[in-house]
This record gives C-alpha cells, structure tokens and sequence, in this order.
C-alpha cells in the first residue's frame, strides 16, 4: 500500500519538482511547511527523523499542484442570494 510520503516522492520524481518548488506549491494553497519539515518527509522508513505525512499535507500539495499548473480561476462562482 503506497503511503501519502510514497504519493509525494513519487509525484515529485514524476514532475521534476525540487523541495523549493513543493514548498511554493504548498503556499499556493495556503499551507506553510518548513525545508527540514519537508525532508522530514522524504526520508526512509527506517530512519529516525521519519516523520508520516499527514493527509493535510498530501490534499494541500493537491490543491497546490492543481493552482502550479491551471493558475487560479479568474471569477469563482459566488452564492448569490435571490430574493
């Protein structure tokens, strides 16, 4: 079973993404994530400062990928109340 840092590692194999750029992507959906917390999450298994990314981590980075690459939309639909 792959893991949410399985998903991340190989995502960021798959689109050439250096840690800096998953940090920005991270902040294009407004969750901040320190280099060391980040390669916290790229280590193996077994070694001690593994750290399990959380799914917040893996939805953010989702959301984040979705903005890196379409860009935001321009006018969001707003729920307008009709009288």
């Amino acid at each position: 079973m792959l893991t949410n840092n399985d998903i991340l590692k190989k995502l960021r194999v798959a689109l050439s993404l250096k840690n800096d750029d998953i940090i920005d992507i991270l902040k294009l959906a407004d969750f901040e994530i320190s280099k060391g917390a980040l390669g916290d999450l790229f280590r193996n298994e077994d070694h001690p400062g593994y750290v399990e990314a959380q799914d917040q981590v893996l939805r953010n980075f989702l959301n984040g990928l979705i903005i890196y690459k379409r860009g935001k939309l321009p006018n969001p639909k707003q729920n307008v109340d009709r009288e």
